[in-house]
């Protein structure tokens, strides 16, 4: 039966990263299916129909009131989606980066600079997958006008939204989950995620500069392009202060005594409530358009790896690399472990699923816990496989008629990845001063 478990386990990882390359989405009719998730859904269901694990440690993981609860997290992030795709949707990003565009297009240093600190700035409040979808095709946009090369922009893009996503416990469904299965409170995360953000952010411009400067040297050519007003001025106001009091809310959450997940599916029926009563107004389904960009890929994805990585940890194979890493006893040492071991297992496992399975595995050192949150928001870097950000990514530039292989990604990403981590490895040290 362990051989068993097992093989199906490798055999749905493998149909997943099969589908990611060849073939990532399915049309039926209007609808787009992404399908990733469906050898893992297979899987799954197999797992739940006959008896590999006590399928009363899955009611218990899904029913009672944790703070790993899957669905408590599933709700968190679609919950802070809405807030931030209506922000997005209101035209409040465009006009902001079109802004900063007109001001620096005389020099692709100043551009690149200043997209870098915006796309950092939004990612923070928001999250990467908000950041792919916005910025991705708005840079193919700007090249065209500009007949500059796009490939800076977008791997830069790319990893500045992997880079900020782990200043904020928001940031990525990883750092929720991992970080509040510890008992890491949101104001807790940030005092220690602070620091270490801030030097892997400042590796992560030094590797782009040192990759791109050549590109970046050449001059735009000249090019008009008008200031993007709001479209919608009333949604930017109404996303902006949700958003805004959902995070002050977050930050003092263990203060007043409401769980994350309860603060966001509040602040997200208030504003759905406050857009149906607007869409009705102005006969313009404002909310209908926010729920219909929401990442629902993310629920069977999550759902069918949470029932995977339990019957896989009946087997045993957690346990080995339990004791392996586990048995270093230096907390330094043991955090730099788990950080190279987190960001390579992102790629064989996506960052998901392998917080699913480190979860299960780490012993409760703070310094380990926080060194594979920065690894599960590096491993995105690394290949296409390691991040939903990643796939989604892929498939814009596919979409938009941009040429960048598996291969590109991979020559790219191990470059960038390895300089990074070096930067990481240094910011790891420095975690016990914060803890």
């Amino acid at each position: 039966m362990v051989v068993l478990i097992d093989i199906l386990s490798i055999a749905a990882m493998i149909g997943m990263i099969l589908l990611i390359i060849l073939h990532p989405t399915l049309k039926i009719g209007k609808f787009h299916f992404s399908t990733f998730c469906f050898p893992l859904l297979l899987v799954a269901l197999v797992f739940l129909i006959f008896p590999v694990f006590d399928k009363s440690e899955l009611k218990e993981a899904l029913f009672t009131n944790t703070p790993i609860n899957p669905l408590k997290i599933l709700v968190l992030f679609l919950s802070i989606s809405v807030l931030s795709i209506g922000l997005d949707k209101s035209g409040f990003f465009s006009t902001l980066a079109s802004w900063s565009i007109k001001k620096f297009h005389d020099s692709q240093y100043a551009l690149f600079f200043s997209l870098y600190l915006f796309i950092s700035i939004t990612t923070i409040f928001t999250s990467n997958d908000i950041v792919i979808l916005t910025f991705t095709p708005f840079i193919i946009y700007l090249s065209k006008e500009g007949k500059f090369n796009p490939l800076p922009y977008l791997v830069m893009e790319f990893v500045a939204g992997n880079t900020f996503s782990m200043l904020l416990q928001i940031g990525n469904p990883t750092n929720i989950y991992l970080s509040t299965a510890f008992g890491v409170d949101f104001a807790k995360y940030f005092e220690v995620m602070a620091v270490p953000t801030l030097i892997i952010g400042a590796f992560s411009i030094a590797i782009l500069l040192l990759i791109f400067h050549k590109s970046l040297s050449k001059p735009i050519e000249h090019f008009d392009l008008e200031v993007k007003k709001v479209e919608d001025p009333f949604l930017m106001y109404v996303s902006l202060i949700h958003l805004g009091l959902a995070i002050i809310c977050l930050a003092i959450s263990n203060v007043i005594n409401i769980e994350m997940w309860l603060i966001t599916l509040g602040f997200a029926v208030s504003m759905s409530v406050i857009l149906i009563v607007y869409s009705i107004v102005k006969k313009k389904n404002e909310v209908g358009l926010i729920y219909k960009k929401l990442p629902y890929s993310l629920v069977p994805f999550i759902l069918s790896m949470f029932v995977i990585i339990m019957a896989e940890d009946g087997t045993g194979l957690f346990g080995y690399l339990a004791s392996f890493l586990n048995g270093i006893e230096n907390p330094i040492l043991q955090g730099w472990a788990y950080l190279t071991s987190s960001t390579l297992a992102c790629n064989f496992v996506n960052n998901i699923p392998m917080s699913l399975m480190y979860s299960r595995i780490l012993d409760g050192n703070l310094v380990s816990v926080f060194s594979t949150i920065i690894g599960s928001n590096l491993g995105a870097l690394l290949t296409p496989i390691g991040a939903l950000a990643g796939i989604m990514w892929m498939g814009i530039l596919k979409h938009k008629g941009v040429h960048f292989s598996f291969g590109q990604f991979i020559k790219y990403g191990a470059v960038i990845t390895g300089f990074m981590l070096v930067g990481a490895l240094g910011a790891v040290a420095l975690i016990p001063f914060f803890i």
